[in-house]
């Protein structure tokens, strides 16, 4: 038993579909998705955006 990890480039508003097809893709069990959370500052205000998440999957 092992595991991979991937990396996954995405902008959250648009790529969806990319996330779906990925995590639909994937042969193995999906342990954990963790986002990488960047913060941005707007003149609004202060916001965060994702810009890649980790997919952690169990192969055997």
């Amino acid at each position: 038993m092992g595991y991979k990890v991937h990396r996954l480039d995405l902008k959250m508003d648009k790529d969806r579909g990319k996330l779906e097809t990925f995590l639909n893709g994937l042969k193995g069990e999906i342990i954990s998705i963790v986002p990488n959370v960047k913060p941005t500052f707007q003149p609004m205000g202060a916001t965060a955006k994702v810009n890649f998440v980790f997919i952690v999957e169990k192969v055997d």
